[in-house]
């Protein structure tokens, strides 16, 4: 019977072993360069208003605001009536609306500072279809006509906004939530003011340094808190609908549906640019390769980026057996082939019988 060298199986011990290694340390040390799923920007107290400013709130106008009106450390709240307030209360420098800024200044730091940002080369979101995630504008943001977010078939989907400057929303433009993404996952940090145009549907919770303001007959499906100006209302509707799944477009003088909950994974690290390229679908590649018309950024928590492992014990524990297998075969298949060389070499001394 034909039996292989002992030396080859060690070799062939060592190359499978070293080959797992390399795989399970790939899943434990490289996977976690595509970033999980983001977290929603945890609230606190500010879950339950519409509507929060440092100085004023000003109304003109038959206003609806469905949740709380905050304000402090001012005290004027001017135009209710003829605006009203549906399942909510006014707080006017009182402890409840203390709560709230404090809430907000932890909520606006939370979203200021979360990683990997896509940088939009254009402020313009207008005609772009994207996927969860953050995307930064390094001054000004701003939407024309409409920006689609899609949540990718979950209501766990986030997506986080940076404005280093202002915030404005041009007449009649408007914010689409799609394949599952909702109102309650959408932020929207602002380093001034956010002006949100006249007839305007917009979606998601403005956090915004200094003052919002909100043209006359802007629809917004969520909040306008702003940390230390004021909120300025005029002939404006403010729904907060249940956090369930939705494919509603927000739309301009009606109601607006859908909302969004539930919560996502951690953060990662790192900077893409998006730039916008004349003469494809909403100014972007139409399509991830996939055919869902999605510009992806980083990975996400399920599919082609996977989740992060990182942190997986099992995985850890795996790569850790692999690697000293190796080690061990390694060893092994030295020694052999020590044994090998020396049994083989020539032997040039001399015995008892040649004397």
């Amino acid at each position: 019977m034909f039996r292989r060298p002992r030396h080859r199986w060690s070799a062939a011990a060592l190359a499978v072993s070293t080959t797992t290694a390399m795989v399970i340390l790939g899943a434990v040390v490289a996977v976690p360069m595509a970033s999980a799923a983001q977290a929603p920007v945890g609230m606190g107290t500010d879950a339950s208003f519409a509507v929060l400013a440092g100085t004023t709130i000003t109304n003109t106008g038959p206003s609806v605001i469905a949740g709380s009106l905050g304000l402090y450390p001012g005290t004027a709240i001017t135009g209710f009536p003829p605006g009203t307030v549906n399942n909510g209360t006014e707080h006017a420098a009182d402890g409840v609306a203390l709560q709230a800024k404090s809430d907000l200044v932890t909520a606006y730091n939370d979203a200021a500072g979360r990683t990997p940002v896509t940088v939009e080369s254009n402020p313009d979101l207008g005609g772009d279809n994207l996927a969860p995630g953050v995307y930064k504008g390094t001054s000004t943001l701003s939407l024309t006509g409409t920006l689609t977010l899609n949540g990718e078939g979950s209501t766990n989907s986030v997506f986080i906004f940076q404005a280093a400057s202002t915030l404005i929303t041009a007449s009649s433009s408007r914010v689409s939530l799609v394949n599952g993404a909702t109102w309650c996952n959408v932020f929207w940090q602002v380093g001034s003011s956010a002006t949100l145009g006249t007839s305007s549907a917009f979606a998601g919770t403005v956090m915004a340094l200094t003052s919002g303001t909100l043209n006359t007959g802007a629809t917004v499906m969520g909040r306008v808190l702003a940390r230390n100006g004021a909120v300025t209302l005029d002939d404006n509707t403010f729904t907060q609908p249940a956090c369930t799944a939705s494919t509603t477009t927000a739309t301009p003088g009606g109601t607006n549906l859908g909302g969004g909950g539930g919560s996502g994974g951690g953060s990662g690290s790192g900077t893409t640019t998006h730039a916008k390229t004349p003469g494809t679908t909403g100014g972007l590649p139409n399509g991830n390769g996939l055919g869902s018309g999605v510009v992806p950024t980083g990975f996400p928590a399920t599919g082609l980026g996977g989740a992060s492992h990182s942190n997986d014990p099992a995985l850890v524990v795996l790569g850790g057996v692999a690697l000293i297998g190796a080690v061990l075969a390694m060893g092994q298949a030295f020694r052999r082939r020590r044994v090998q060389l020396v049994a083989n070499a020539p032997h040039t001394g001399t015995t008892d019988a040649d004397a």
